[in-house]
Parts: C-alpha cells; sequence; structure tokens
C-alpha cells in the first residue's frame, strides 16, 4: 500500500509485512467535536479497516487532550471542575463516533493519565541539554535540534523573524515551546521543577511512544496540526530517542462551510451531533470519502443531497439482491464483481483514494439495479455480489440497518394485501398501504413482473 507521506513530500510503501502501529491526534475534549474532527477519524477508520479487511493487524491509539488552558476555562464558565468537563465531552465523543460506524481504537490514552510518563520524557530533554527550567516552566530549545521545520518546511530564520510566535521573556529564544507550565491553578501536578501540567506536544510524543515504540508506522492527523503540533512532536520525540520518529507522516485537509473556515466567531461550526442527528451515519460518511482526504472539502447541503441519492440507490441495491428469485440469467456477474473489487482495492492502495473506490462501489450499484430491473439477477448472482457489497462496505464504514423475519413477513403480508386491493380496483385503499409503508420507510419499486420493497434509512433532512 502507498500512502503519501508530508514529511518527505513523496509516495512511500507501507510495511504490512508485520503489525501496523498508528497514533492519529485526537481532540481536546473540552467542546463538542464537529464535522471536521468527523472527517480526520473517518480516513483513518477507512485506512484501519482496509487493512484488517487484508488480515493485518493494526494497533490503533488516538489520544484524549483532557488538560488545556482551554478546558480550564470552560470549568469556570461552567461553574465546574476540568475533570468534569473533559469526562462530559469524552462521553459525548463516544457517542457521536459510536453513530458513525468509527470502530473504537485499541486505546484511547488521556493526559492526565500519563503525567508521570511525561515527567520522565521531560527529564531526558533536560539531563541531555535538550530543554531548559525557566522561571514560566520547562521549555525546549529549538536551537538543539538542528532539523526543526522539517516536516512543515519553514526555516528557523523565517520563524524567527515572523511575529506569530508568542513573546515570553522567560524563554532563551522566541522560537522555543513549553513542555511543563508552572501553574497554581488546578489541575496541577507536582513535578521535579515546580507545580504545574503539560504543555500540549509533549502528551502525544510521550503516549505514542509508550503504545507504539519509538518508531512507528504512521502517525496522522489534519493538516492544520503540522505547525506546530506534529513538528514540535518530530523535535521533542527524535531529540529523545536519537531515532527517526513516524515513517510516515498522513494528514487530512480541512473542512470548510461553504468555501469558510469553521470557526465560532462566524458561528458555522457544524457539530457531529447536529450533522449525525440531520442526516444519519451513511451520507456523512460519503460525505467525507468523497474527496482526495489530503484536500480541503467544503461542507454543503446540496453535497450532502448528492450523497443521499447515491446511498438511497445502495439501499435499493441491496434489497433488489435480497428480493431476486430468478433462477437462471446469463448475465456474467462474475467477471462485473472481479472488476469492480479489483478497481476499489486498488483505489485503497493508491494513497487510499476513497474517491475511485467509491465510484467503483456505485458503478456496481448501478449496474446491478439496471440488471434487477431488466429481471436479469438470478438467486445465484446475488448470492455472488451480496459478500463483496457487504465486504466494501464494511471498508468504507456503511451500514444497512438489518431486518427482523417478523418484520419481513409483515411488510411481505401487506404487499401481497395491497396488490389484491389493485387487482380489485381498490385504489384508494391500496394506497393507504402504500402510505403506511412509507411510514415504515419502507419503499415499493414496481419492475415489469413484480414489486419489490427496501427499508429506507430515515434521514430528518429529508422530512
Amino acid at each position: 500500500m502507498k500512502l503519501q507521506d508530508t514529511l518527505s513530500n513523496s509516495v512511500q510503501t507501507l510495511d504490512i509485512s508485520k503489525e501496523v502501529k498508528i497514533y492519529l491526534c485526537g481532540v481536546t475534549v473540552y467542546d463538542e467535536s464537529h464535522i471536521g474532527h468527523a472527517r480526520t477519524i473517518i480516513v483513518f477508520d477507512v485506512l484501519r479497516k482496509y487493512l484488517e479487511s487484508k488480515g493485518i493487524e493494526v494497533n490503533f491509539i488516538q489520544n484524549f487532550t483532557d488538560v488545556d488552558d482551554k478546558i480550564i476555562n470552560r470549568a469556570k464558565l461552567e461553574n465546574t471542575t476540568a475533570e468534569q468537563i473533559s469526562s462530559k465531552y469524552i462521553e459525548n465523543y463516544y457517542k457521536d463516533f459510536d453513530g458513525l460506524n468509527v470502530k473504537r481504537a485499541s486505546n484511547y490514552p488521556k493526559a492526565t493519565e500519563h503525567i508521570k510518563d511525561i515527567e520522565n520524557f521531560i527529564e531526558k530533554l533536560i539531563q541531555k541539554d535538550i530543554a531548559y527550567v525557566s522561571k514560566n516552566g520547562v521549555y525546549f530549545s529549538v536551537s538543539k535540534f538542528s532539523q526543526y521545520g522539517k516536516l512543515s518546511k519553514k526555516k528557523i530564520d523565517e520563524l524567527q523573524s515572523g511575529a506569530r510566535i508568542e513573546v515570553d521573556e522567560a524563554k532563551k529564544d522566541p522560537l522555543d515551546f513549553a513542555l511543563w507550565k508552572f501553574s497554581n491553578v488546578k489541575p496541577i501536578w507536582d513535578s521535579p521543577w515546580g507545580k504545574g501540567r503539560p504543555g500540549w506536544h509533549i502528551e502525544c510524543s510521550a503516549m505514542s511512544i509508550k503504545y507504539l515504540g519509538e518508531n512507528f508506522d504512521i502517525h496522522g492527523g489534519g493538516r492544520d496540526l503540522i505547525f506546530p503540533h506534529h513538528e514540535n512532536e518530530i523535535a521533542q520525540s527524535e531529540s529523545f530517542t536519537s531515532k527517526q520518529f513516524a515513517k510516515i507522516w498522513m494528514h487530512v485537509g480541512m473542512v470548510t462551510i461553504n468555501g469558510e473556515k469553521m470557526s465560532k466567531s462566524l458561528g458555522n461550526i457544524r457539530s457531529i451531533k447536529h450533522v449525525l442527528d440531520n442526516w444519519g451515519p451513511n451520507v456523512i460518511r460519503l460525505f467525507c470519502l468523497s474527496g482526495h482526504y489530503s484536500k480541503p472539502i467544503d461542507y454543503s447541503e446540496e453535497l450532502l443531497k448528492e450523497n443521499l441519492t447515491k446511498w438511497r440507490q445502495a439501499e435499493i441495491c441491496f434489497y433488489e439482491l435480497i428480493h431476486a428469485n430468478n433462477e437462471n440469467s446469463n448475465t456474467d456477474i462474475k467477471s462485473i464483481i472481479e472488476k469492480t473489487s479489483r478497481e476499489f482495492n486498488n483505489a485503497l492502495e493508491s494513497d487510499l483514494n476513497t474517491h475511485l473506490a467509491l465510484s467503483s462501489f456505485f458503478k456496481l450499484i448501478k449496474e446491478i439495479n439496471y440488471l434487477a430491473a431488466e429481471e436479469k439477477i438470478s438467486k445465484k448472482h446475488a448470492e455472488s455480489v451480496i459478500p463483496e457489497l457487504e465486504r466494501m462496505m464494511k471498508i468504507l464504514g456503511l451500514v444497512i440497518p438489518k431486518i427482523t423475519h417478523e418484520e419481513k413477513q409483515e411488510i411481505n403480508n401487506m404487499i401481497s394485501e395491497r396488490e389484491q386491493l389493485r387487482k380489485e380496483k381498490k385504489f384508494q385503499d391500496a394506497d393507504k398501504i402504500r402510505d403506511r409503508l412509507n411510514e415504515m420507510n419502507i419503499e415499493l419499486i414496481d419492475h415489469k413482473g413484480k414489486t419489490i420493497w427496501a427499508r429506507k434509512e430515515k434521514i430528518k433532512a429529508e422530512q
């Protein structure tokens, strides 16, 4: 499998000869997760599911930043503790991403549970004379890491001349960043250098190395994390180990809203809860996977509607196959399945190109729906197609809700009754049954010689 590496700015081959180790920077738990978080995590969810579908073991670590000034400020605002704020939003995180059909990480380490690991990490950097204690805390000395800027392609002298770095007299150099911040405001911990809490960047270095080792396969996150977060992670981690940190750096493009960056000041942040309630998990996943992961994507109602239309076709296809009962057909379904499967796999092997993978998936859907309408799908065909469709849907994280045997019987009885009423020309009564079926999200599809049904996912935005 080939993946684009931000560090080398080239395509690298992922080593799949052994367990694949992935670290994904998670969320700071002070507010609801939004559609931008959803895109990044869904992209990595597909990467993981594809690898696992090939029988490859994946150790997938995703942290929670549960100590941060934003959390402390939110706690003050809500007159509660930082611990209660982080617990609340971690719980909401699980609800959101379980709802999006995201497989849970192998582990979700929290910064507050790894203070000792962080302290040991900082202590070693001080011993190596790469970090120093000042009146405000412990800082990493950027000048001691000659390769600083290699990920973001920024040059130290240009960064120093830029005024974006926060001025702090306690620093030896404006570019130096905090590993430990002295504070008397809770939550704080004792340390060899004084009471305080860890800086943002150090937690990811300490936890990724603890769970995945000093050198692992993939480090990922949103493109907005390249600088300073991931740049600083590389500096402190490679100074700590004297080894390459991650082999491949994967970054996911931002989600804009109608062409504008999401921000609280513009009031255009779309929480996962909001979009999930309105559009459901399948449409959101299709939206997040509709472009190449490394490029920005624009969130709009029009794009969501387009993906909903596509999803409706997938639902119909699935039920066309379930209802297929022809005994014979001359259609060469085997070659269609093999071609689609090959195209789908090749797309994902080539830098996780979900856009092309979805094109292959929907090409198969369209082909099956056409053949079904022409009564050219046999029961045997369906038995061949369904496992391949389910394989692709599992990788993409798309789910068609199961229907019970009792529900199936009830629906079939209602359809038989409707057909009888139509034969008797009692069209008003027949329409009433159709209306009842609509309320159950059952769509009737009339073919040449029969009527079949499909259960649709209930989408609030469609009402």
